[in-house]
């Protein structure tokens, strides 16, 4: 399944992709139980299909099976007849995890950046954090920031943790897992660069575009082969294949959970391929007015566009 969290009617809802359409899958399920004869269906339905995210996630396989059963419910209805369906283009995509509990990211993950950036190959992952400030979603804006011309991209897969470990056996890892997301680990280089730690150049505010969808594990049994890629105005810059991890996925949840319990919902950035705007001569970092644009096969298209950080700040208030 394709699965998101949608603005609708002023609400953030949970939402499942059905082509041209995204359910609202917690008043679908309440129609579902409701034909089945239960007198009180909206109360079971957000017992069995809650209405967010994360609630979702902590739900487990119950709520993953009823979602299956609310999507083959829908295939059988006309979509434009029935309330709880909506064209997507009538609502708006939010991050499908849009507050994350945590975000570990992972760097020099893949061998063509570690050469680019003159470093060594790591023997253990190089795990840095972000904070869910970062957070956007597809179509979303990305200020750029007034304090800094270097702002760089880099194109990940993303993977969403399901079920609560900790000190999970590589064997098990990804039985914790919920998903698969594209991300944009968007970092303000010089800002990265001023010390040992990187975490003041990874967490400047809506610098994390996340999505466009969450799409559950069963649809990607091998999150090893996929194509990732980003263009910058329709420059290739960054191409290679989620085969080529120095750590693979469940190396990495293992390692991660050796040091802190994962929970749903948390996020783990795996890594970006070479091709970074830094590593080039000249540098090729992004300025305002920009389309960056993250594809990952099976997952879809992550596209921001670069905005004056002032601008950002007038559509918020």
């Amino acid at each position: 399944m394709r699965l998101g969290t949608f603005e609708i009617g002023n609400e953030e809802r949970l939402g499942i992709e059905l082509g041209d359409y995204v359910l609202d899958a917690n008043r679908a399920c309440a129609h579902l139980l409701a034909e089945e004869g239960d007198g009180d269906a909206q109360r079971l339905a957000d017992a069995l299909l809650p209405s967010d995210m994360l609630a979702f996630l902590r739900a487990g396989e119950r709520a993953l099976e009823q979602a299956r059963r609310v999507v083959e419910f829908a295939r059988q209805k006309d979509l434009q007849a029935v309330d709880f369906a909506h064209p997507l283009a009538a609502v708006r995509r939010l991050a499908p995890v849009p507050r994350p509990g945590k975000i570990v990211c992972v760097g020099r993950n893949y061998h063509e950046h570690v050469n680019e950036m003159n470093n060594q190959v790591p023997t253990i992952p190089v795990l840095f954090a972000k904070f869910s400030n970062v957070i956007c979603a597809h179509g979303d804006p990305v200020p750029h920031p007034g304090v800094s011309e270097e702002l760089d991209y880099e194109a990940e897969l993303a993977v969403v943790i399901g079920k609560r470990g900790r000190r999970i056996g590589e064997q098990a890892a990804l039985d914790h897992v919920a998903g698969y997301t594209a991300f944009n680990d968007i970092t303000v280089r010089d800002w990265q660069r001023r010390t040992p730690q990187w975490l003041q150049g990874k967490t400047f505010d809506h610098c994390g575009p996340l999505g466009p969808v969450l799409v559950t594990k069963d649809e990607i049994p091998d999150p090893h082969s996929l194509s990732i890629r980003l263009w910058l105005n329709g420059e290739l810059r960054q191409s290679d294949n989620t085969g080529r991890l120095i750590f693979n996925i469940p190396r990495l949840i293992s390692f991660i959970s050796q040091i802190m319990t994962l929970e749903p919902g948390d996020v783990i950035a795996t890594g970006t391929p070479g091709g970074v705007g830094v590593a080039m001569n000249p540098p090729g970092f992004m300025k305002v007015g920009d389309i960056v644009r993250v594809e990952i096969e099976r997952i879809g298209v992550l596209e921001n566009k670069i905005v004056e950080s002032d601008a950002l700040a007038a559509t918020a208030q």
